[in-house]
């Protein structure tokens, strides 16, 4: 299938890149995410410096804005559209094109991994296409593939930290926790452990996993001045100018082939 190509912007361009709700959204998250990891670790390591007590309250009190940035404002921001274009098979392509990890961002990938051995020229992985005025990309390929692990590490946090938080919750008489106490005795019998030991490592893993995805995310994808375009635009502006050519490509008008772009 013939597909258009991706050039540089030639001329100065100003687009939306986040709106409003996505800067909120991902302030939320940060924010909440590091109140759990600084107050997690003081109650599993007893660091001195804050009492239990202040410490799991600041916990709880940052769970549900954690949860809630994540399961109810991202997928919400991912799947919500003005326009023509807002049928359901609309919004599942974006979510493929935008949050999938597929054959064009494999080969972004290895194009980054080559220029970090000097082997060629580093690749756009922004990709806005001027026709249709929408992002196709804006995700780092590592990025993607770094969201699947984040989804999964949300998860067993949120369940794991259930049982952390009591061992008889049952909200509405549902015993929720009794019933994942349950799960990890039949994961953990195997292995001759004792199911809440089992909890309680598998949600100091999550949360150095969090640690070791901000590290990546910040750290080495992004901690590039070329790259501070975009801390600026999810903490303040939102705004993108598509004329700066590094990490970006724009499908134009009147393009008929497809090329991977390079910076």
């Amino acid at each position: 299938m013939v597909r258009s190509a991706e050039r540089p912007a030639s001329r100065r361009k100003i687009v939306e890149r986040y709106t409003w709700l996505e800067r909120v959204t991902h302030l939320v998250h940060l924010v909440s995410m590091f109140v759990l990891l600084i107050t997690g670790f003081k109650i599993y390591f007893m660091w001195g410096f804050m009492s239990f007590e202040a410490a799991r309250a600041w916990h709880m009190i940052a769970v549900p804005f954690f949860l809630v940035s994540n399961w109810l404002l991202v997928p919400y921001n991912i799947f919500s559209c003005k326009g023509e274009k807002c049928s359901v098979r609309h919004r599942i392509e974006h979510f493929k094109e935008s949050y999938m990890f597929g054959k064009d961002d494999a080969e972004r990938l290895i194009g980054t991994i080559k220029n970090f051995f000097g082997r060629g020229r580093y690749p756009a992985y922004t990709i806005y296409d001027e026709r249709e005025e929408h992002y196709v990309t804006k995700l780092h390929p590592a990025m993607k593939i770094l969201l699947v692990f984040e989804s999964l590490a949300i998860l067993l946090v949120a369940v794991t930290g259930i049982v952390l938080y009591s061992l008889t919750w049952a909200p509405l008489g549902i015993p929720i926790s009794q019933w994942i106490l349950s799960v990890f005795w039949f994961i953990a019998s195997p292995f001759n452990m004792n199911a809440l030991a089992l909890i309680r490592i598998l949600h100091l893993l999550a949360a150095y996993w969090f640690v070791l995805e901000l590290i990546i995310h910040v750290g080495i994808i992004e901690f590039d001045p070329d790259a501070w375009k975009y801390h600026k635009a999810i903490f303040w502006s939102g705004d993108e100018d598509l004329s700066d050519r590094h990490f970006v490509k724009v499908i134009e008008e009147g393009d008929q082939k497809i090329t991977t772009g390079e910076r």
